[in-house]
């Protein structure tokens, strides 16, 4: 249970793949709490209010954060000028005609918590707010999104990424060396590109790619030639995939600061064990396809000469932990949190799903949560 009432909300963001709690997949899987039932619903029967954001599941972390400021502000989505330009999509997406909550302001803080891939976009979302976009500003002048102007570091209480390539991951890398990243490619693209030209699109899933044109804007008729959408995102580096590399973390990383007025914190899960003849082998797995994921990862990691410490299946230990340009202590519970630095979890067993509770344990996910709540409640 939780020590104290939380006094300010929590935002949770998936990540690739992943979805929010008003898409319609997630009456019948949450994303939040998978096969252990609801995160969201548990905590807001402990008094945690509590909210999961949906923002595109193969989108960057650029394009995320300005989905995830438009819904916390009720506004519409602006992906701003120049940023627009650059990578040759659309502007503006859709419109939130209300906010996610109301009065998000520097009484009324957030902590954001994302999984995976959702740990980039928070990042991004706190760096703009802060730090703004200058060539947003310059080209884009009185027309310009609140979000690119910086200057609101004080809306954001905490941040809190769990197994999040936050350097990039692995996986992407070995995928890279055994020639597959094309083919899946290919594969997502024509998944995305199906799936939101039918019903299913807004209904059990949403991709959030009408920028690309490859679904509808809400409310509108928009969408482009299946073949002309498929080109448009293939042709691009603005998405999930690019910036999960280690070049394109790099890029993100070079941009992204750290904010001094920010907690941030981080878990990392290791499936890696070694074996009774000393061999390093995954043991910690729930979800049993990350099993040859991280046999993958680690053969990889062999054939470079790399002394890993692991993987959760998808993302390397030493990634989830910090960023490589940004301060950060380990933190072990005894001491107070420190702001404007990454505070490190120690690194718990289990795969990549297991903090999501996919095929986990009930109680031990909940008391993971119990535990992080009590650990941002007592930062408020």
């Amino acid at each position: 249970m939780i020590n104290k009432k939380m006094k300010y909300r929590v935002i949770f963001v998936h990540g690739m793949f992943g979805w929010g709690e008003n898409e319609g997949i997630n009456k019948f899987i949450p994303y939040w709490g998978a096969t252990t039932g609801s995160i969201i619903e548990y905590l807001l029967r402990n008094s945690v209010e509590c909210y999961s954001a949906s923002v595109g599941p193969m989108s960057s972390a650029w394009d995320q954060a300005c989905e995830l400021y438009a819904q916390l502000t009720g506004t519409t989505v602006d992906y701003g000028e120049y940023h627009s330009r650059k990578f040759a999509h659309k502007r503006f997406g859709r419109t939130y005609e209300k906010s996610l909550f109301d009065n998000w302001n520097e009484d009324n803080r957030i902590h954001l918590i994302g999984h995976s891939f959702g740990g980039n976009s928070i990042r991004m979302l706190a760096h703009l707010l802060k730090y703004g976009a200058p060539e947003e500003v310059r080209l884009s002048g009185d027309n310009v999104s609140p979000l690119f102007l910086g200057g609101q570091d004080n809306l954001i209480q905490s941040i809190t990424t769990i197994c999040s390539p936050l350097n990039g991951t692995d996986a992407y890398e070995t995928a890279n060396r055994y020639k597959l990243i094309y083919p899946l490619k290919f594969l997502a693209l024509n998944y995305a590109n199906i799936f939101s030209r039918t019903r299913l699109q807004g209904n059990l899933v949403d991709f959030h790619l009408e920028q690309f044109g490859v679904n509808d804007t809400p409310n509108f008729e928009d969408k482009k030639k299946f073949v002309e959408s498929f080109r448009a995102m293939n042709k691009n580096n603005d998405n999930i995939q690019y910036d999960m590399s280690e070049k394109g973390a790099e890029i993100i990383n070079t941009r992204v600061d750290i904010v001094p007025s920010i907690y941030y914190f981080s878990y990392s899960y290791n499936s890696v064990e070694k074996d009774w003849k000393g061999n390093l082998t995954p043991e910690n797995i729930d979800f049993r396809f990350l099993k040859s994921t991280s046999k993958l990862m680690l053969r990889n990691d062999r054939k470079i000469g790399k002394d890993t410490i692991g993987n959760d299946g998808l993302v390397d230990v030493t990634s989830a932990m910090y960023p490589k340009d940004e301060p950060f202590k380990h933190y072990n519970g005894n001491e107070k949190p420190e702001s404007g630095v990454w505070n490190v979890m120690p690194t718990r067993k289990g795969d990549h799903g297991t903090p999501i509770g996919l095929f986990a344990d009930t109680e031990e996910t909940h008391k993971f949560y119990d535990e992080l709540m009590s650990i941002l409640s007592s930062i408020e």
